[in-house]
């Protein structure tokens, strides 16, 4: 433990110096850009889920779903104000990824095959407010990432994963590593490898098209799908050190 604050509190201290130096004062710039944090913003709100929905659903079904209103009555009220008017655009957008969430991984985990139908709950509404041209921030932050969902269950598909994803959905909690080396052997093949580099480019093309638009609103887009590789790099590291 010891070690551990030596070390947290002198990483601390060099970044405290390094962004206090004259040279990298392009780095705070580039930092406090507003299109930056939108950008970080959103990648932090793809990987929430895995850390926080997914085992708080697990437990407590109703309390997910019901935080959805949480959600959205928060971001109705940052969007009320000029100056945090597009992190309310943002948490809106966030709220349906957090609703299609919590109904399925709340209850219909088991079936992979209604993954993406409900995940895709907030699609007409979503492509609705941008043909109106309305919260275009959290509105294409939700079309990130489920275009990222879509990618990646994709690659379940034609890689034959889906039934080990009702396997791992089914075992107890301690079962769960076997199936997953299990489903690492069966993607340890070029036929795997293949479509892993090619859904890889995919997202890597999609985010980088995004994040050269500059604006907030293609940023959150950006975030999004750029996210789901890290996302989707967790489980597979998950699966090797099972």
């Amino acid at each position: 433990m010891f070690n551990n604050f030596l070390l947290s509190a002198l990483s601390g201290f060099l970044l405290e110096e390094v962004l206090s130096s004259e040279k990298s004062s392009w780095v705070r710039d580039f930092v406090q850009r507003q299109e930056v944090k939108i950008f970080l913003s959103a990648g932090f709100l793809v990987s929430v889920p895995v850390f926080v929905q997914a085992p708080l659903v697990r437990l407590f079904p109703w309390f997910s779903l019901l935080l959805t209103g949480v959600w959205v009555a928060l971001g109705l009220m940052l969007l009320k104000k000029r100056e945090t008017e597009v992190w309310g655009d943002l948490l809106l957008g966030f709220s349906w990824s957090w609703l299609a969430g919590s109904i399925y991984w709340g209850w219909f985990r088991h079936e992979p095959l209604i993954h993406l139908p409900i995940e895709a709950i907030g699609l007409p509404l979503a492509v609705w407010g941008l043909s109106r041209g309305s919260l275009r921030v959290g509105n294409l932050f939700y079309l990130g990432s489920l275009l990222g969902t879509a990618i990646t269950d994709l690659y379940f598909y034609v890689t034959n994963l889906i039934p080990y994803w009702r396997e791992v959905m089914q075992v107890e909690p301690e079962l769960a590593g076997s199936v997953l080396q299990r489903a690492l052997l069966e993607i340890s093949n070029p036929w795997g490898v293949a479509w892993g580099l090619v859904l890889v480019s995919l997202l890597l093309g999609g985010g980088f098209f995004s994040w050269q638009k500059g604006r907030g609103d293609w940023l959150a887009f950006s975030g999004a799908i750029l996210s789901t590789i890290l996302v989707d790099s967790l489980f597979l590291i998950a699966a090797f050190v099972a």
